[in-house]
């Protein structure tokens, strides 16, 4: 018997030498880089695989050769990788098939044909690459892998001259998380091994991914491809992993082409498609689309404002204008409709009072009926800027009353082994709620803040915390007059939310299937504790200073599966919270006040999707003015599904509301 080393080593000499006859083989065609070169070289070689024709073969070698065929299997296996291997470090096109021949200069492949060049790998049923001309022509099974982004495709024509083709019937997945980072990365090894495990479209199982949106399905009937810009006539792209049914983008004329190292998505009218019924137009023109914060984009909006727009009204939004390839201008003109209709306003102060006198009852004009809201978005050296405008009367009488700015300038760093979002910003007419104290003014300020976000989970805790530090320069109302003051602030802020799991059943697995059809991913039901803790600590010019510590501790109760059409769902929370505080602030908006209150959360579904949410603080504050009054508070009806949730809110304490819209997204 020889040993294994032996045989390693005898299979691989035979294997090299070409000294058994072969019964099957598999041939290779390797064209070098210079892929304009019209003179390349063609090399030929073979591999074969073990058949012994000799008496010496046959009684000396047999038995053992056959008892390794796990070696040869081992190479056929590994034989995708080393090409690929060898694609990676010499810019080749390197095709691999079962068949080939070559006619005046064009290879033929057919069997299990596999291509490598410049980084890129496909495999297909049958392949056509013409040397001359330079064309490659695939059909049949046809499947590229590049990272995390997979393609399926009936038919493929490329020209490497003209830089122009085609792909029709193209599914995919999409990450648009590496999406950039995978179009612009060569192939890896690790990306040849997903085509021995090639993910199923339609997947019978997927997992929440929370607060992340990067995996979408992506159907066309046609790409053409034309230099870097690809096109499609209309493209559909989906969340919902399992059906394909809950959520749907169809986007039309879609055009996709890098600029500054960034994707630009460019489209006509397309719609939000929701369980194949109803469908929400929106509007992308040309962008740098980002596919991993997608919202509800109507171009009609209906919403509730009562502090500055008098109550309901209805806006439109334009076509995006696009300024440059950096930066983008949304548009949405307004009509008041309650103002319209009571033909007087109450959003203004008397013509030539301070901003921060009461507000009082006004006739409207023509040009009260109507409002403005804009939004520029865009980058600068990998910085994000958004500024926010928003004019609630087009009379400009009352121009300085009725403007209200906000911009931001952030992006995110790498500090102390942590992701730190780092921004500078300017707000001009601000409105914040301060509780008890109510609405307070913010006149106008500007300032940076370096803050970070993090949640983890330890022995079954789930824990999340929030840093921030700030430096601003605030005019705003003073704290007990109505007068204007200026002021320069420094503040530190720390939180930290534990939930601490007392009584719980949790699921038997992370993943979902197409029987949930409400919830993004299983329930964790039973009893939990709640706790959080806040610090915080500002400064201010003048020598005032505030601090306090906070520390709230209360239960969770969770039942149901939310699976069954009826009051299968019921959340309920308690948070008790108490400040140990002391100084005072300058200003009215950020006054520590409340000492005691208590947080309460009701969720219950009533019936299939549709849930009821609320969430109020209630003021326990013995020497307060509004003891025993909720001082924050929300209300919502939503309709939950799977991939998907939308609701109308209201925001008693405040007086205002409007639609809620977010996707789920899965891996």
């Amino acid at each position: 018997m020889i040993s294994g080393i032996s045989k390693k080593v005898i299979f691989f000499s035979f294997l090299f030498i070409n000294f058994l006859q072969p019964s099957k083989s598999a041939e290779f065609a390797k064209i070098n880089k210079n892929i304009n070169n019209r003179n390349t070289q063609l090399t030929w070689f073979k591999l074969s695989s073990l058949k012994s024709s000799s008496n010496f073969h046959n009684n000396t070698l047999s038995n053992d050769l056959n008892e390794d065929t796990d070696y040869v299997k081992f190479f056929e296996k590994k034989l995708d990788s080393i090409l690929v291997a060898k694609a990676e470090n010499q810019q080749e096109l390197i095709i691999q098939s079962d068949k080939q021949s070559e006619i005046n200069d064009v290879i033929y492949a057919e069997g299990n044909v596999s291509v490598s060049y410049a980084g890129k790998f496909l495999k297909a049923d049958n392949l056509i690459y013409d040397k001359i001309n330079k064309k490659i022509e695939a059909k049949g099974n046809i499947t590229f892998i590049l990272g995390d982004q997979i393609f399926r495709v009936s038919q493929l024509e490329y020209s490497f001259i003209s830089e122009k083709g085609f792909l029709l019937e193209v599914k995919g997945v999409i990450n648009s998380n590496t999406l950039i980072d995978d179009i612009s990365s060569n192939f890896s090894l690790s990306d040849s091994k997903k085509l021995e495990t090639i993910i199923d479209f339609n997947k019978k199982e997927v997992i929440n991914t929370p607060a992340k949106l990067q995996n979408w399905l992506f159907f066309t009937e046609k790409i053409t491809i034309d230099g870097n810009k690809w096109k499609s006539k209309k493209a559909i792209f989906s969340n919902d992993l399992l059906e394909l049914k809950q959520a749907k983008l169809a986007i039309n004329s879609l055009e996709v082409f890098p600029i500054n190292e960034k994707l630009r998505f460019k489209s006509s009218l397309n719609y939000l498609i929701l369980d194949e019924k109803i469908s929400i137009p929106f509007w992308i023109g040309s962008r740098n689309f980002d596919l991993k914060n997608v919202q509800a984009a109507n171009r009609w909006n209906f919403g509730y404002e009562n502090l500055d727009k008098d109550g309901y009204y209805i806006g439109r939004k334009i076509n995006t204008i696009e300024i440059n390839d950096n930066f983008i201008l949304d548009l949405e003109p307004q009509f008041l409709i309650q103002r319209s209709l009571k033909g007087y306003t109450k959003s203004f102060v008397n013509k030539g009072e301070s901003i921060t006198s009461d507000r009082v009852k006004r006739n409207s004009s023509f040009e009260d009926y109507f409002a403005l809201k804009s939004q520029i978005k865009g980058t600068i050296k990998n910085w994000d800027l958004e500024i926010e405008k928003n004019l609630n009367s087009l009379d400009f009488n009352k121009f300085s009353d009725a403007f209200r700015f906000n911009t931001k300038l952030s992006k995110e760093i790498d500090l102390l082994d942590s992701v730190w979002e780092k921004s500078f910003y300017g707000v001009y007419r601000e409105r914040v709620w301060n509780g008890s104290l109510g609405e307070a003014e913010i006149y106008s300020g500007y300032g940076s803040k370096l803050q970070k976000e993090n949640t983890w989970i330890t022995d079954g805790i789930k824990k999340s915390e929030f840093l921030s530090l700030g430096l601003a320069n605030i005019t705003a109302e003073a704290l007990n007059t109505k007068n204007l003051v200026t002021n320069l602030k420094g503040h530190l802020f720390y939180s930290l939310d534990q939930k601490f799991p007392i009584n719980i059943v949790n699921p038997k697995k992370k993943s979902i299937d197409i029987t949930y059809k409400y919830i993004p991913e299983p329930i964790t039901k039973g009893l939990s504790l709640n706790t959080r803790l806040e610090a915080s600590y500002s400064l201010y010019e003048n020598g005032d200073h505030q601090k306090y510590l906070g520390l709230g501790l209360g239960p969770e109760l969770i039942f149901g599966n939310f699976k069954n059409k009826t009051f299968d769902y019921t959340r309920i929370s308690l948070l008790p919270f108490y400040k140990f505080d002391s100084g005072k602030s300058v200003f009215k908006f950020d006054q520590n006040y409340e000492d005691f209150t208590l947080n309460i959360s009701y969720d219950q579904q009533i019936y299939g999707p549709v849930i009821l949410k609320s969430f109020g603080i209630l003021n326990l504050t013995n020497d307060s003015i509004d003891y025993g009054e909720f001082i924050d508070s929300k209300i919502s009806l939503n309709w939950k599904k799977r991939s998907y949730e939308v609701g109308i809110f209201y925001q008693p304490h405040n007086q205002a509301g409007g639609i809620s819209f977010s996707l789920f997204g899965f891996k």
